[in-house]
């Protein structure tokens, strides 16, 4: 049976050849340019034609020119493609245009064909459905990425070109699309071990330089951020702030496990994992301070507060009138305000409520009867009476 689609897919890719050398020549038509991607898209599963895929590269180099008729021919046979194989060489092969400094590549948006959907046809369904889900994960991420490369340079022209600088809530969510892509690549990775072989592997070999790439593009970005978030002190800057930071955390786990899965697996330019980024706890709690808008005197007031009711400090609230004014003034004082109503008799002294009951908050004054403590007194027998 494999044989028998090895000897297909050959003959397929001879007749595509056959083809492009007999149809004529236009705008997003070039006949050699045409075979020599079809060679580097082969159906051969053994590796990557490298020596085609240079040749397809070298054209581009010569003139930009070259991209549209490159994308079209390249977006036919992606269309009607149901390899797996073919498949996985038109996405590593575009994956290398996108190395190129070219306007025209930057400006190209998302990708000219869609394989979201894609389904080999050739294969086994239980053994296909591991190969269609990693040329629907790598397609996704070279087509967000294609977007995302368009957003900046249109952001980039708008502004005048890099030297200006872009406000902060636009890098933060600069950021955020950046931590999104990198989930993405993430995502690209063979789901079982029949899948180990040598084309696959030079494909995951391409995903982890881009790994690196785009986490190295963040990690020199987010600690920038983050301080002229501190500077500005905006609430939705220092929310959003906040988010970059706990996605990033979270994402440093999922890097770790990434690498050290691939290094299993035997993929060849896995190096050891990246730096994580790590965020100070002193920021991350400032960036909570703006983003609930407290302030640092609000702060120290409470700490104020906390200390005194651990010391047992209690002060009174006294109101009393204030000369030549209308109204009341609040005093606040550490000792209770005596009056000339708050004193009772006792032995012949006048002596402050609070001291006699030894409770401030008993309002004696509103009784009638004066308080005249009896002693050595004998209560009658009331039952013999």
């Amino acid at each position: 049976m494999t044989l028998w689609i090895k000897a297909t897919g050959a003959l397929k890719d001879r007749y595509s050849i056959w083809v492009a050398k007999l149809l004529p020549s236009g705008p997003c038509r070039n006949p050699d340019l045409e075979m020599v991607i079809i060679k580097a898209t082969s159906h051969d599963e053994q590796c990557m034609d490298y020596k085609n895929v240079q040749r397809v590269f070298k054209w581009l180099r010569t003139s930009p020119l070259y991209l549209q008729p490159l994308l079209y021919t390249l977006s036919i046979r992606m269309e009607k493609t149901r390899s797996w194989v073919v498949a996985l060489k038109g996405l590593m092969l575009i994956h290398g245009v996108f190395c190129f400094d070219l306007p025209a590549v930057q400006k190209m948006g998302r990708l000219p064909f869609d394989l979201s959907l894609f389904s080999d046809a050739y294969i086994n369904p239980n053994r296909a459905w591991v190969y269609n889900a990693f040329v629907r994960a790598y397609f996704l991420y070279l087509d967000q990425k294609s977007a995302f490369v368009r957003v900046e340079a249109t952001r980039e022209s708008k502004s005048g070109g890099k030297e200006k600088e872009e406000s902060v809530m636009e890098e933060l969510q600069s950021l955020e699309k950046l931590l999104g892509l990198i989930d993405l690549l993430l995502q690209i990775k063979p789901r079982s071990p029949n899948m180990n072989v040598v084309l696959v592997l030079e494909a995951m070999d391409c995903v982890m330089d881009e790994v690196l790439e785009m986490y190295g593009k963040f990690s020199s970005r987010v600690h920038r951020a983050v301080s002229r978030v501190l500077d500005m002190g905006g609430i939705e800057e220092a929310k959003c702030g906040l988010d970059v930071v706990r996605k990033a955390e979270l994402q440093g786990a999922k890097m770790t496990t990434y690498f050290n899965f691939c290094k299993d697996i035997g993929v060849l330019n896995v190096s050891d994992c990246p730096e994580i980024v790590r965020v100070d706890e002193k920021d991350i709690d400032e960036l909570k301070r703006i983003r609930e808008g407290r302030t640092m005197e609000s702060d120290e007031n409470d700490d104020d507060d906390d200390d005194d009711e651990k010391n047992g400090d209690c002060r009174a609230i006294v109101t009393v009138p204030e000369r030549n004014q209308v109204g009341l003034k609040t005093v606040i004082t550490n000792q209770w305000e005596v009056f000339d109503d708050d004193l009772i008799v006792m032995d012949g002294a006048s002596v402050p409520l609070a001291t006699a009951n030894n409770n401030p908050f008993l309002d004696y004054s509103l009784s009638l009867v004066p308080y005249v403590p009896v002693s050595n007194s004998v209560l009658p027998d009331l039952i013999i009476l």
